[in-house]
């Protein structure tokens, strides 16, 4: 199995939930450039479990080692290793799930991958407990393109059937997104009630809830991307889906496309006081023939409601061979979107300076 992303910048995950840790290895970073631990850790503690009532009370600190490829906090050109120590395991809670499997989880497809050698607990390597060191690569990622004045803003569109704000409404990343940056959730103010309400009724009827992740990317050159197999939705596809609970990607307008006619989705070019070329509009998020125009990039993602819930299930027992009941125990978030933008901005920011290295060159990483 490969749990690798990346063609010049790459990262390998490895580690289970309920193993010694966690970690990334990233390779393709050229030396010299000075970590920014404060950026990471905001970036960190966004993604961290156990802060409130509304997610999973799983407490991991999430602090990390760096066990190579750094030396007096710049990096040395080798492969960058860190880990996180898994601190508040409770692997009892998935002895069942040995061989009754949870529905909607991949305790089946990840046993018959390794062929019964699976970890069940708590999801094993499947588990969004890998997604710490995914963190930890996007907000270098993200460090970097900063520093070229390419700026990433997310928030969470909607829960369930309340809607938030749309980042299409924004030309620039201004004051409001980047207050955006440090509200709790990544919800815009004026609608973190109506939202985090759906994620309370979810909860105390013992279930769970589905919710949409929007992504803005702002100051990426003109000509970003590849037709065909390299477009810049196809690459950003490819590393959105490896997030656990990611169910659909969108671009632009996305699916509403289906809904509108050819003349209501004009993406008419224009020049802006500067001379440069625009658009007037932007259903098409920033892509035209998967190469970047230069209006904002613009990204939805889909998250599943959290397959574990505490209600009973009909599931089979592998042994048994028959249908049985589960009632899946353990710490499980209501709304695994709560704690995905970081997530989501992540792999954007990884992905996106994976694909300015291969087009512009590897020196683009050094700051």
């Amino acid at each position: 199995m490969s749990s690798s992303m990346g063609k010049i910048v790459k990262i390998t995950l490895f580690g289970e939930s309920h193993g010694p840790a966690v970690g990334c290895v990233i390779d393709g970073l050229v030396p010299n450039i000075k970590l920014d631990l404060e950026h990471i850790e905001k970036r960190l503690s966004q993604r961290r479990p156990g802060q409130s009532h509304l997610v999973t009370s799983r407490k991991e600190l999430d602090r990390f080692e760096i066990l190579s490829g750094t030396y007096d906090g710049r990096t040395t050109g080798a492969p960058l290793t860190v880990i996180f120590p898994n601190t508040d395991k409770k692997s009892e809670d998935y002895d069942v799930a040995k061989k009754v499997f949870r529905p909607g989880h991949a305790d089946y497809t990840g046993f018959v991958k390794s062929q019964g050698a699976n970890d069940p607990r708590g999801g094993g390597h499947f588990s969004a407990r890998l997604t710490a060191p995914l963190v930890f690569a996007g907000a270098l990622a993200e460090q970097l393109l900063l520093s070229r004045g390419i700026k990433i803003a997310g928030h969470i569109a909607s829960i369930g059937m309340a809607k938030s704000l749309s980042l299409s409404d924004f030309s620039g990343y201004n004051e409001e997104l980047m207050a955006l940056d440090d509200t709790k959730y990544n919800i815009f103010e004026s609608h973190q009630k109506q939202l985090l309400e759906e994620v309370e009724r979810a909860k105390d009827t013992d279930d769970s809830v589905g919710a949409v992740v929007e992504i803005a990317v702002f100051g990426l050159p003109v000509g970003l991307g590849s037709p065909f197999f390299d477009t810049v939705e196809s690459q950003l596809s490819y590393g959105v889906f490896s997030i656990p609970a990611v169910k659909g990607v969108s671009f632009g307008d996305g699916f509403d496309f289906a809904k509108k006619k050819g003349s209501e989705v004009v993406d008419a070019f224009v020049l802006d006081h500067q001379g440069n070329v625009k658009t007037n509009a932007n259903h098409n998020g920033g892509i035209n023939g998967g190469i970047t125009n230069g209006m904002p990039l613009l990204m939805k993602c889909v998250f599943k409601p959290t397959a574990s819930i505490g209600r009973a299930q009909e599931t089979l027992d592998f042994d048994a061979g028959e249908l049985t009941h589960l009632e899946i125990k353990g710490r499980h978030d209501p709304c695994v979107a709560l704690r995905a933008v970081p997530i989501v901005k992540a792999v954007t920011a990884f992905t996106l300076l994976d694909m300015i290295m291969m087009q512009y060159g590897v020196a683009y990483n050094e700051s």
